[in-house]
């Protein structure tokens, strides 16, 4: 039995929340989260090699993954592997890119179902914005 860390009455070590007080995981000495998150120590430009995230914070707020490769529900970095991503490359669902594999997607060059593009793009609606600037 320890305490817990919130309100300092008894709680199980297992304890997923306190019944005192409701906290998360009373008998953890921090707690930041939900889910899994990865952070490699090894950086390049400042960024983590490799950060993985599918993990929210106690206010419920995800946390992206921002690194060289990021992969998450939400990721930003170099190489992206994510549902809503920003990338140079990125494999999401929907994206932001400079080459992207998406759904839906908007890049230099892309390969999308739904996409806007600018040099290079393939798939069922997609799009060149020049085209679509000529068209206003």
């Amino acid at each position: 039995m320890l305490a817990c860390r919130e309100c300092q009455q008894t709680v199980s070590e297992q304890a997923m929340a306190c019944p005192h007080c409701g906290a998360p995981y009373p008998a953890k000495e921090k707690w930041d989260g939900w889910g899994f998150e990865y952070k490699s120590e090894a950086t390049l430009l400042g960024l983590p090699l490799l950060h993985v995230s599918f993990k929210y914070r106690p206010n419920k707020v995800p946390v992206p993954a921002k690194g060289v490769i990021a992969i998450g529900q939400f990721a930003a970095g170099i190489f992206t592997l994510s549902q809503f991503g920003v990338g140079v490359v990125s494999v999401s669902q929907f994206t932001i890119a400079g080459y992207a594999l998406a759904q839906i997607g908007f890049a230099y060059s892309l390969i999308a179902q739904v996409g806007v593009y600018i040099h290079q793009g393939r798939g069922q609606v997609v799009r060149s914005l020049a085209e679509m600037m000529a068209m206003f």
